[in-house]
């Protein structure tokens, strides 16, 4: 499929909500989620709210992923930006958060898992590819990004959105779907703690159902703004917990 197909504007375009609103909107929610880990005692009666409201950001991320996967004029370049930032992020990532510098296999931040969701898509796309071979493509970009913030989850969802593009219903399915598995993990791995914070994914989905298909103001600013706001607000976060 084409890459830059045309985006099929549902008829209340103008009242719905612009993509550089939703991504406002996931900044929004993803500092609110940070600040409560990093300055927020887990006793406190309200963590569960505010890290619900944190977990509006990824499926609005894994969503305009899927989205420049069609988009974009050089998918290797789009590519390439990712693990950039992936980079860039990892290291105030994993002192904000208090994990290993250099124990990549153990954790790090979710511009990976977006870039290995992106991958899995492109294979998933890819013409030339056996259905064995996207699966197994698929499976190894999950595992690729196990050690990632939000892990294989958002590669999922990368992929379910970005195949079941222009398909609003498909996108409802794969995202259900996804959110199904999200949900059982505490109970795989053991913890349920703030496990009521879970749902607010769901609150993701209903923004995303009113986009209306516009990108917004476009610039350079913009649109490296979003990118490199997440490492730097994460070194902020972490000087700041360090000084208080």
């Amino acid at each position: 499929m084409n890459r830059q197909t045309t985006l099929q504007l549902p008829q209340t375009a103008q009242q719905g909500l612009n993509a550089n609103q939703l991504k406002l909107i996931a900044v929004v929610a993803m500092v609110i989620d940070h600040c409560t880990i990093v300055f927020v005692p887990d006793d406190f009666w309200a963590v569960w709210i505010l890290r619900m409201i944190g977990r509006m950001t990824a499926p609005i991320m894994c969503y305009f992923v899927a989205q420049g996967y069609y988009h974009t004029r050089s998918l290797p370049r789009y590519m390439g930006r990712l693990p950039l930032v992936g980079l860039a992020a990892h290291i105030p990532h994993n002192l904000c958060f208090g994990y290993s510098l250099w124990r990549f296999w153990q954790a790090t931040d979710v511009m990976f898992a977006l870039l290995f969701g992106l991958v899995a898509l492109a294979v998933w796309k890819g013409e030339r590819f056996a259905l064995w071979q996207k699966a197994l493509a698929v499976c190894g970009c999950c595992m690729l990004a196990y050690s990632s913030d939000w892990n294989y989850i958002a590669v999922l969802w990368v992929l379910g959105m970005g195949v079941f593009y222009q398909d609003k219903q498909g996108q409802l399915r794969a995202f259900l779907l996804v959110a199904a598995v999200y949900l059982l993990q505490p109970f795989i791995y053991g913890t349920t703690l703030h496990y009521a914070s879970r749902f607010g994914v769901f609150f993701a989905f209903l923004l995303l159902w009113h986009y209306n298909g516009q990108h917004g103001s476009k610039s350079r600013l913009v649109q490296w703004g979003f990118y490199w706001f997440y490492p730097l607000h994460l070194l902020l976060l972490w000087w700041l917990g360090s000084v208080l």
